[in-house]
């Protein structure tokens, strides 16, 4: 059976980038967690680490507790990147910075979409991201430029998407101030391999996108 990974080891693990699993630590660390099949060394430059399936799994498995191990998963809020789902009260900051940030993890999700789904394809969705859908689809948006709302819903940061988990375990909603703004985060979504269509909410009568991973 294979030992676990060593407490040092798994705080580089669970801080890992959350979209793309792309590594941060020092070169013997990121070399042992190779060794161990739990990370790869990307082939191209930069030639950063990322994890593997084993990997992923392993971050979201419990870590087994290891004598006089002290170590905590890294808090919220230190850096690590996370997509826009909108209406968040303290929004990132844009600009130049925060483009470079999306397009890679954009193109870290293709490459994890690439290694995992079982025939390599980048056009559906992964694992990752059938367990993750409100970031994942978020990502997509933004990534496709789409504004995401502010944190005021009634003043003009109101006018972008919004992202939120449903009853549905397998769906997502995506609300937005017109129905333009729906059809063009449907026919966004659907390029990244997700089936989306409008609903009406039976209460307030607003319109509203239901997406969902599209699976083979």
């Amino acid at each position: 059976m294979t030992r676990p990974p060593t407490a040092a080891q798994r705080r580089v693990i669970d801080a890992a980038d959350p979209v793309t699993g792309r590594l941060r630590g020092t070169q013997a660390q990121l070399a042992a967690l190779v060794r161990r099949g739990l990370a790869f060394r990307h082939p191209r430059p930069p030639h950063d680490h990322f994890l593997t399936p084993a990997g992923h799994r392993t971050r979201e498995a419990e870590p087994e507790p290891e004598p006089a191990a002290v170590g905590a998963a890294p808090h919220a809020g230190t850096g690590v990147f996370a997509a826009r789902v909108g209406g968040e009260e303290e929004p990132p900051s844009g600009g130049p910075a925060r483009l470079r940030e999306v397009h890679s993890a954009w193109q870290g999700l293709l490459e994890l979409r690439r290694m995992t789904n079982p025939d390599g394809a980048v056009d559906r969705p992964c694992g990752w991201e059938r367990k993750h859908l409100v970031p994942a689809a978020a990502l997509a948006l933004e990534a496709a430029g789409h504004r995401p709302a502010g944190p005021d819903a009634a003043g003009p940061d109101a006018a972008g998407y919004r992202v939120r988990a449903t009853p549905q375990p397998d769906a997502v909603a995506v609300h937005g101030p017109d129905d333009g703004t729906l059809r063009n985060c449907a026919a966004t979504l659907e390029k990244a391999g997700w089936q989306a269509g409008e609903h009406t909410d039976p209460r307030s009568r607003t319109r509203y996108l239901l997406a969902s991973p599209r699976r083979v």
